[in-house]
């Protein structure tokens, strides 16, 4: 973890909230580890204040518990709660990217394009820590263009919570490549505003990113 930069504007209590959950969910702490206001303070530069309530945040979200005696200890995510989030996916990516077909403007297609050619870029190059970095471009613009906040709130959330499995996903032989083409079937839906398509193939860019996940877990 980096630590917080105090002198930025916004609530401390909350850029400490987000520095841990990134690490939660990244992977960088594990479930079962413990937690100590004491020593995340010192990573973070920050005092016990904010990382107490940071941890209570963290609690509610259901990503760490607290343990008598103990404090608090990383729960994260279980595997069943990645297959629920992909499972819900399929059908909320499928109607953000109808919404996104009807709603779409010019400039949101050539930002939208952009991105996808960087994509098909660093995917030829074998890059795949780019091309997950802009997965996550690609898909919030396609939750903006579909002109719903809180279609928008749910996937966004939800994507940042399976960031690790994403990569798992993406870092599998072949997936960065699979993976920039279906954006480019999505992409060519979109800008051609037909929803039925944009729908069917955003459901099937996530079905297979579930199955390339499980591909991963299995060979280990």
């Amino acid at each position: 973890m980096e630590r917080i930069n105090t002198s930025e504007q916004g609530s401390l209590t909350a850029k400490v909230f987000k520095s841990l959950e990134k690490a939660i969910l990244s992977g960088e702490f594990l479930p079962g580890e413990s937690l100590t206001e004491q020593s995340l303070s010192s990573q973070l530069g920050v005092s016990r204040t904010p990382v107490r309530e940071a941890l209570r945040q963290l609690e509610l979200e259901g990503l760490v518990k607290n343990v008598p005696n103990k404090g608090a200890e990383v729960v994260g995510l279980s595997e069943k709660d990645v297959e629920d989030i992909y499972t819900i996916r399929v059908h909320i990516e499928g109607l953000a990217a109808r919404w996104a077909a009807e709603n779409i403007t010019d400039n949101e297609i050539e930002k939208l394009r952009d991105t996808l050619e960087l994509q098909e870029f660093y995917a030829s190059k074998g890059d795949s820590d780019r091309v997950k970095s802009l997965d996550s471009t690609f898909h919030e613009a396609v939750y903006k263009a579909s002109e719903s906040n809180p279609l928008r709130q749910i996937l966004s959330q939800l994507h940042n919570n399976i960031q690790r499995a994403r990569g798992l996903s993406i870092q599998s032989e072949g997936r960065a490549v699979a993976a920039v083409k279906e954006h480019r079937k999505i992409f060519e839906a979109i800008s051609s505003h037909n929803g039925d398509l944009a729908e069917k193939e955003a459901q099937t860019h996530i079905i297979n990113a579930k199955q390339s996940l499980i591909n991963a877990k299995n060979s280990k």
